[in-house]
């Protein structure tokens, strides 16, 4: 099994906070969408705070939906 979490990202902190607990390296996918689209792999804490705000503006820009 891959550790992971199945809920909505509240946020860049609550983003870190769970892969933290998690452990890096981490994926990070926005719920909508499809293809790859919205998604990220971040290996710390800046490139999961940098990857949580990427995916959620690719995801507003590429389906309506952050």
């Amino acid at each position: 099994m891959i550790p992971g979490y199945d809920g909505a990202i509240r946020d860049a902190d609550h983003c870190v906070e769970l892969a933290n607990s998690i452990g890096y390296p981490v994926m990070i996918k926005a719920s909508a969408g499809g293809g790859g689209k919205g998604m990220r792999i971040a290996h710390s804490d800046e490139e999961a705070r940098s990857a949580f705000r990427l995916s959620q503006q690719e995801a507003k820009s590429s389906f309506g939906d952050d």
